[in-house]
C-alpha cells in the first residue's frame, strides 16, 4: 500500500480537518487528532505534527493538502519554487478562458464545473459586475451576479448529477479525475464558442499538481494542453477563474433548490454532522435510494446516516 509521510503545523492540521469533514470518522489511533477515509485514501493526522496518507491516492491527497494554509500564515524552512504552468505576472490583465468547480465536499447535490472568458476589454465590465471570489460572496449576490454574467461572457456549465458521480465512483474513478474531465471539456466547450477570439492563457483554478491532472486526462481524446496555467486562488488571479466560479455556484445552488422542492424540504450544504441527520431523516422517509440518488455516497456521512437510522429503529 502506497503512503506518504508529511509533517505539517497545527494550523494546517485544523484547516485540513475542516476540509475532510465529510470524512473524518468517529474513532482514532491513539495520539492522533483525526482519521478521514476517502475513496482511494485514509489520511491521520497525529498530534505530532505528523500526517499519514495511505492508499493508491495518497500522493495525490498530500499533494492537495500541502497548500491548504497560504504561504503568509504558515512558516516554512523552504519556498516550494512554482511549477513551469504558473501564471505570467500579468495575467489578470490578459484575455483569458478561466475554470473552476463547485460542491466537490457538499454531502448532497451535484458536482459543478464551469469554464468562462473574459477578454481584455471585457474586465472592467465584469469587474463592475461585482466578480470576485464566490467564497466572499453570499447565494444572493452569487444569483444577482450570475443572472448578469450568463447574459455577458461566453461560458460552458457543466453538471454532473449525484447518480452519474455515484456511478463513477463505483467503477474506481476518483474525485481528482472527475475534475479533471469535467474541467477539460469545459475549458474545450468554451474555446470552441468564441473560436476566432484572442485567447492569451486558461487558468484552472488548482486542485491538483499539474503532472496528476494531466495523467487524469491520458484517455482523453482532446486534451487542452496548450497556453494552460494553475494556479490555487485561481479567483484572485483572474477575473475569468472569479466569473467561472460564481457560475459553477449559481448553478450548484439551483440544483440544490431542485433537490429540496423533489423531498418538500431544506437540503443543507456541507458535510457536517446536520447534514448525517438530514440523510437519516430523508433515508427514513424515502428509502435508502436517497443515498444513490441525492448524495455523494462514498463520503462517510452515509455511514454515520445509517448508524442514526438503526439507533432510531431500535
Amino acid at each position: 500500500m502506497a503512503h506518504v509521510v508529511k509533517k505539517m503545523t497545527n494550523t494546517e492540521i485544523l484547516a485540513m480537518k475542516k476540509d475532510l469533514a465529510h470524512a473524518v470518522q468517529d474513532k482514532t489511533p491513539p495520539g492522533a487528532v483525526f482519521t478521514a477515509k476517502l475513496p482511494d485514501c485514509t489520511v491521520t493526522a497525529y498530534n505530532s505534527g505528523k500526517v499519514l496518507f495511505q492508499g493508491k491516492g495518497a500522493e495525490e491527497a498530500s499533494q492537495k493538502f500541502s497548500g491548504l494554509v497560504s504561504p503568509s500564515k504558515v512558516k516554512s524552512k523552504t519556498s516550494k519554487p512554482p511549477h513551469r504552468y504558473a501564471p505570467p505576472q500579468n495575467a489578470a490583465e490578459l484575455s483569458m478562458i478561466g475554470s473552476d468547480e463547485v460542491g466537490t465536499g457538499d454531502y448532497f447535490g451535484p458536482m459543478t464545473v464551469a469554464a468562462a472568458y473574459v477578454s481584455r476589454d471585457q474586465l472592467e465590465l465584469v469587474r463592475e459586475l461585482g466578480v470576485k471570489d464566490s467564497k466572499h460572496l453570499n447565494d444572493k449576490q452569487i444569483v444577482q451576479i450570475a443572472k448578469e454574467l450568463i447574459h455577458t461572457v461566453p461560458y460552458s456549465l457543466l453538471v454532473l448529477n449525484n447518480e452519474k458521480y455515484n456511478e463513477l465512483q463505483q467503477k474506481g474513478m476518483t474525485q481528482g479525475k472527475i475534475k479533471a474531465i469535467l474541467h477539460n471539456r469545459a475549458l474545450q466547450n468554451v474555446k470552441a464558442k468564441i473560436e476566432g477570439s484572442e485567447i492569451e492563457g486558461i487558468l484552472v483554478d488548482q486542485f491538483c499538481e499539474p503532472g496528476v491532472y494531466f495523467n487524469y486526462l491520458t484517455k482523453e481524446k482532446n486534451l487542452l494542453k496548450e497556453g494552460i496555467y494553475f494556479a490555487t486562488k485561481g479567483e484572485s488571479i483572474h477575473l475569468a477563474v472569479a466569473a467561472a466560479s460564481i457560475l459553477a455556484r449559481y448553478s450548484f445552488l439551483k440544483e440544490m433548490d431542485k433537490l429540496g422542492a423533489r423531498f418538500n424540504t431544506v437540503i443543507p450544504k456541507g458535510a457536517g454532522p446536520h447534514v448525517d441527520v438530514k440523510a437519516a431523516e430523508l433515508a427514513e422517509k424515502f428509502g435508502e435510494s436517497v443515498f444513490d440518488t441525492a448524495t455523494k455516497k462514498h463520503f462517510a456521512n452515509t455511514q454515520k446516516a445509517l448508524n442514526l437510522l438503526k439507533k432510531k429503529r431500535l
